[in-house]
């Protein structure tokens, strides 16, 4: 026999196993085993690597000879942006579109007018009259902001616009009523979307006392009701807008809705009978319940300053969500002018006159709410 025969044909006995077959062939070395390894042996035994699997064989699945013909595209290494590839053009249709939706089918004219608008804005290039009238900001932002929620929330149906002027002065003398005063605004925007003029309001004190609210009410056309201001704007062939009522009106119960309190001593009749402007009573219907007064805190209003603190049935308890007007069905009709060019020079200094015209305009305002609340179905329709 061979050497290497006899080698071959030996039983192997593995080291550090003490003559016997089969210990030591575990994952884990023996204890001799590990004793000849030295002092390198005392750290932590790392246990040899497992012998990896074959790998298997990858499925092949069965492609159309088109896609086998055609590039492999990125979208196979990677997922695609949803918003890559978008073509330019398509862009643009989009924002087109957007446009048109918006600004109406003229969004060109009408973006250009905007941009035109806001230059001047920044460099300063508008005019405002001496009484810091902005008709251009008072038309594009105050009646534009104002115009949906007459049309859309309050759903105002206006009458009588006929007995407006189309130019020269006049004045227009309504009720007053709504907590806030809202019935101003409304009257404002129903004028100019009816007649084209713009409505100057005569404002009391308190609301050129308020920051913001005041430099807002200047550039919306409101002057202080004094009888210089509004005798001057009468002879520079204004419209102009005047609620002899007061905080009175507008901050009476809702129990007293609809009854006219007193128009004061006839201040806006003297200055119509100065100037021979006729006088156009307006009676509106539906701000009554926009924000019903069933309370007041007067000692808090003292306070802070204001005619009256209001309680409604939904302010304060809901918070600034008490704020919302309600929705109630508004109607505004212009009555026949009451001509005061016929009268002498010197009418506007008798006082008996003047309290008969005043009078006449009262109860001409009162008759017309009695009418026109009859003729409405109900509050909100």
């Amino acid at each position: 026999m061979s050497e290497r025969e006899h080698i071959e044909g030996a039983e192997v006995i593995p080291i550090g196993t003490r003559g016997r077959p089969g210990r030591g062939t575990g994952q884990r070395p023996s204890a001799a085993a590990r004793g000849l390894a030295g002092k390198a042996a005392k750290g932590p035994a790392q246990r040899p690597p497992r012998p990896k699997k074959a790998a298997e064989p990858p499925v092949v699945q069965a492609v159309p000879e088109e896609a086998a013909e055609a590039p492999v595209s990125a979208a196979v290494v990677r997922e695609r942006s949803p918003m890559a590839g978008i073509p330019v053009s398509d862009w643009q249709a989009a924002l087109e579109g957007a446009a048109r939706e918006v600004l109406g089918t003229d969004w060109e004219q009408q973006l250009a007018r905007l941009l035109a608008f806001l230059r001047r804005r920044v460099t300063g290039d508008y005019v405002v009259d001496d009484y810091g009238f902005d008709a251009e900001l008072t038309q594009r932002f105050l009646l534009a902001t104002l115009r949906p929620i007459a049309e859309k929330w309050f759903r105002i149906e206006v009458r009588g616009t006929e007995n407006i002027p189309a130019d020269g002065g006049a004045l227009v003398v309504s009720n007053h009523s709504g907590t806030i005063p809202v019935d101003g605004l409304m009257t404002m925007v129903s004028i100019h979307d009816h007649t084209g003029r713009f409505l100057r309001p005569l404002g009391a004190d308190l609301v050129f006392r308020m920051p913001f609210v005041s430099s807002l009410a200047r550039k919306a056309g409101a002057t202080l009701a004094c009888s210089e201001d509004a005798e001057r704007m009468l002879r520079g062939g204004e419209l102009v807008g005047v609620w002899p009522e007061g905080f009175k009106g507008i901050g009476k119960p809702y129990s007293e809705r609809y009854k006219l309190q007193r128009f004061g001593r006839g201040g806006f009749v003297s200055a119509a009978l100065r100037t021979g402007v006729p006088i156009i009573p307006l009676s509106v219907v539906g701000a009554e319940e926009i924000y019903p007064l069933v309370g007041n805190v007067p000692s808090l209003a003292r306070i802070l300053g204001v005619p009256y603190l209001p309680i409604t049935p939904f302010f304060p308890l809901l918070g600034p969500l008490g704020l919302v007007p309600l929705p109630s069905k508004w109607i505004i009709e212009f009555g026949e002018p009451i001509r005061t060019d016929d009268y002498d020079a010197g009418a506007a200094d008798d006082p008996m006159l003047v309290f008969n015209v005043t009078d006449q305009v009262r109860e001409t305002i009162q008759q017309t709410l009695y009418s026109l609340l009859m003729q409405r179905p109900s509050v909100f329709r």
